[in-house]
């Protein structure tokens, strides 16, 4: 793949990477392997350690108990990450390592192995760790974290500042909560972490120019709208519906720097996104980290009642909130996702077809989350046979995600072959 980019010194940011030629909207720019990855704890049962797809039944790693996989090929072919690995998890059992840890050890793992690791265009030794940015409490949350670090690996690797020199573990640690990346699927649910060093060098953008995706680890950059040379390219290192000033403490707690983007210098959406009276969508705001931990948890019934309770408050006193308004979408949201396990579909489709107009304001430019959800809401529609619907949804959802999946990604596929299901039966009907 012919490179249309190159790093650059980007002002006030540090390096970044620019546009060398004309990009077109949907140009699949770069495909990366990581350096280094896991799957996340939270999902090490429902995913392969290997090649990172979902399955019902999976094959557990005989000696750590820990590690999964599709089948013995996917075994084979983790091995030469995994065999160090294997051993660490076993000194530590029953315990497991935080995701970053984990990740920090392969990555040492890899170093130790210089065959296996490839130059690109940015390296582990120039990303900034940020240490000295960092308050008192989470350096000595990084400090502990290094200290766990050097138990797991003590099987593999006793002596750390004497086989690998150049890394000091604490750094590491910090390196990786400013670069590593969250692997998700194709519909942006987290599998794992992983670190891409040349990837590392895009900068931030509220309103970015690319978004990344991912087929298992393997990474793809893609243009969601047209560059001329010169032009940078950005993504965006946080989900962006929300406030301004929340997106901009995001990312000065984790990545160290001010948003000074358009959309966050100029605060555009928020009017919008915090439409309303504070006193009815305040108590919205207050409640969703509690109902997020209910979706983790999966407690469904919980969370629809609670989501219901909040949506429909029985106080007549209580006004309204608008359904554009950033902390409803988000409940709204929850309570779709409640119906969906639930199998409460006729309602799973009415909370769905809220957040169409919300989501289609909130993402001027061709993004996966709206694709998603118009794919969501569509395959409602297509179960409860509003085929017409169904359809139109659906060709929304298409025009999106041909941009930010790719013709050849999996769920784009699954999205063209619903959309064949649908034209066939509304021609039979």
């Amino acid at each position: 793949m012919a490179s249309k980019f190159e790093r650059f010194a980007s002002a006030g940011k540090g390096n970044g990477l620019r546009a060398t030629h004309e990009i077109h909207a949907g140009e699949l720019l770069y495909t990366a392997e990581p350096l280094a990855c896991c799957v996340s704890n939270t999902c090490a049962k429902d995913f392969c350690h290997s090649c990172f797809s979902r399955r019902k039944t999976l094959l557990r790693c005989s000696q750590c108990k820990v590690a999964r996989y599709c089948d013995v090929t996917c075994q084979k072919q983790a091995w030469s990450d995994h065999k160090r690995e294997c051993k660490c998890l076993r000194s530590l059992h029953p315990r497991i390592p935080t995701d970053s840890v984990r990740l920090a050890a392969r990555i040492i793992f890899r170093l130790l192995s210089p065959s296996q690791t490839s130059p690109g265009l940015c390296s582990l030794e120039e990303h900034e760790s940020h240490l000295c940015d960092m308050g008192e409490e989470r350096r000595e949350g990084l400090s502990q974290l290094s200290s766990m670090l050097q138990l797991y690996i003590q099987q593999e690797v006793p002596n750390i500042t004497q086989e690998l020199p150049t890394v000091d573990p604490l750094s590491l640690l910090a390196k990786l909560t400013c670069n590593c990346f969250t692997i998700s699927d194709g519909e942006l649910r987290e599998i794992g972490v992983g670190l891409y060093p040349s990837m590392s060098l895009l900068n931030h953008d509220c309103r970015p120019s690319c978004v990344m995706l991912f087929e298992g680890e393997t990474l793809h950059l893609r243009a969601v709208r047209d560059m001329q040379p010169a032009e940078e390219l950005t993504i965006s290192y946080i989900g962006t519906l929300a406030p301004t000033r929340d997106r901009r403490t995001q990312l000065e707690e984790q990545y160290h720097f001010t948003c000074q983007c358009q959309r966050c210098t100029t605060a555009d959406m928020d009017p919008m996104m915090l439409c309303g009276e504070e006193k009815a969508w305040a108590p919205l705001r207050e409640a969703i980290p509690r109902l997020e931990n209910w979706q983790t948890q999966a407690y469904w019934s919980e969370l629809l009642y609670e989501c219901g309770s909040l949506l429909d408050p029985l106080d007549g006193d209580v006004p309204a909130v608008p359904d554009c308004n950033v902390y409803r979408l988000r409940v709204i949201d929850l309570a779709l996702d409640a119906c969906i396990n639930l199998a409460e579909w006729d309602k799973a489709l009415a909370y769905g077809t809220i957040t169409l107009e919300p989501y289609r304001q909130y993402y001027p430019d061709p993004h996966p989350a709206h694709a998603i959800q118009l794919m969501r809401v569509a395959k409602l529609q297509h179960f409860l046979v509003h085929l017409g619907d169904a359809q139109h949804t659906l060709r929304l959802a298409y025009d999106i995600m041909k941009v930010t999946h790719g013709n050849q990604h999996p769920l784009t596929s699954d999205l063209i072959r619903k959309l064949e299901e649908c034209r066939a039966e509304l021609d039979r009907a």
